[in-house]
């Protein structure tokens, strides 16, 4: 059995996104425009600092699921592919990140 990877995910919510409302909560997410997806993306975000900082480590793992997911749906509504996002931090681990930080200052 092969390990589930974001590009996964990531298949599940482009098919998902063409369903009906009724019958995908991607599809309701997506079809509410952008800020709909974005502020559950940012309601889970705060769950999974709240369970970080909390210690909770079952809820942390169930909440950082629910970011990926939401981010993957914003993604999709944006039209950015994972692949652009995976190219990015790509890029930016090819050096170290105090160095890429640095070079984004102005």
């Amino acid at each position: 059995m092969t390990a589930f990877t974001l590009e996964d995910l990531a298949r599940i919510v482009d098919a998902r996104a063409s369903a009906p409302d009724s019958e995908s909560y991607t599809a309701k997410l997506l079809s509410g425009g952008p800020a709909k997806a974005a502020k559950k993306l940012g309601e889970e975000a705060v769950e999974a600092v709240i369970a970080a900082v909390s210690g909770d480590r079952q809820n942390l793992t169930a909440e950082a699921a629910d970011v990926l997911y939401h981010l993957l749906v914003v993604l999709r509504g944006a039209h950015i592919p994972l692949s652009d996002v995976l190219n990015e931090l790509e890029r930016r681990t090819a050096q170290s990140g105090l160095a890429e930080k640095a070079a984004r200052k102005p």
